[in-house]
């Protein structure tokens, strides 16, 4: 079994975490309470074809601390979770309308298997016919691994048919897959080794990677080297140069800005540090709340690339690890 469900020996202070920051929690209580106002009745954020969005807002519910069965928020996040399950094609299973839509929405499931109480997930005539958490992931598992097998580079781009890959999908990929095995479910050691292995090919000895066509290509990206640095962690691959070659690559930079992206940026970036340089995802996490607090919205919301929900719930992501509730923001 690649991942363990045990953490490497830690000190009680880094796995369980310490005192939140007061910035932190301003700005997370005011994230979470403009997502709870903003989702809309169906229990999405953008609709159903953009179930990635959905997921990423249902994680940051599910990384606050908040009870998700008899917490404040509980009604979002079963309204969310369903509405992931319903998006869902239930023949090939797969969470239009992307890739990264897949991989984030099966990462949000998994993080929410097991937590919350699914025998009050569904009501009245949906009891009988809504699927189950494990039975939406069981079958995201098997379309993530026929999907890669259409890949001559073994790892994932944006269609399901793709014949290509890159290195951006390919992490929010593994990211999902990663979570479920964590949660105990079969995920083919091929399938998880050959992606990591295309990871491997398209990082250089600088820590730079490449977006899609080797080395040398996509120009820099410091977000590509936090995703690598990401799953190689999580992957049990510590070991290898690349991961620290990458580690050292965003470590050097904490004062870095990405110019695109910048809330995916964050996103990564803060689970990347806390993994790898827990020193440096102290100094780097100060830093970043006290920016976060300074540029969140009256209403509490950050705008981002793909609207404002997606933007404060990356945000709120990028500081849940003050909170380390989520398994999988064990450090590996």
């Amino acid at each position: 079994m690649l991942l363990s469900s045990v953490a490497i020996a830690q000190g009680p202070a880094v796995r369980l975490g310490g005192e939140i920051p007061s910035e932190v929690q301003t700005v997370y209580e005011r994230g979470l309470s403009y997502l709870a106002t903003s989702q809309k009745e169906d229990g999405t954020w953008r609709g159903r074809s953009e179930n990635g969005v959905t997921g990423i807002c249902l994680m940051a519910f599910l990384a606050s601390g908040e009870d998700p069965n008899f917490g404040r928020y509980r009604q979002n996040v079963r309204k969310a979770i369903r509405a992931l399950i319903a998006g869902q094609d239930k023949t090939t299973g797969y969470f239009p309308n992307s890739m990264y839509h897949h991989g984030f929405a099966m990462l949000a499931l998994a993080e929410a298997y097991g937590v919350v109480d699914e025998e009050t997930l569904w009501t009245g005539a949906e009891k009988d016919k809504g699927r189950t958490i494990a039975q939406s992931l069981q079958l995201a598992i098997e379309l993530s691994v026929s999907s890669q097998k259409n890949s001559r580079l073994r790892g994932w781009r944006y269609a399901p048919t793709a014949t290509d890959a890159d290195t951006s999908v390919t992490g929010a990929m593994l990211m999902g897959l990663l979570a479920c095995r964590n949660a105990g479910f079969e995920v083919p050691d091929e399938t998880v080794e050959s992606a990591l292995e295309y990871m491997k090919r398209n990082t250089a000895s600088s820590g730079f990677v490449a977006y899609s066509g080797g080395l040398g290509g996509g120009g820099e990206s410091m977000a590509r080297s936090s995703v690598a640095t990401l799953v190689y962690a999580v992957g049990q691959k510590k070991n290898w140069e690349e991961y620290d070659s990458a580690l050292k690559h965003i470590s050097d930079k904490l004062d870095h800005q990405e110019s695109g992206h910048r809330h995916y940026f964050l996103y990564y970036m803060a689970q990347a540090l806390f993994q790898g340089d827990y020193e440096s995802w102290t100094a780097w996490n100060r830093k970043t709340a006290r920016m976060l607090a300074e540029t969140q919205a009256d209403n509490g919301s950050f705008n981002g690339s793909y609207g404002q929900a997606y933007g404060t719930a990356m945000s709120l992501l990028a500081m849940a690890l003050n909170y380390r509730f989520l398994p999988i923001y064990e450090r590996f």
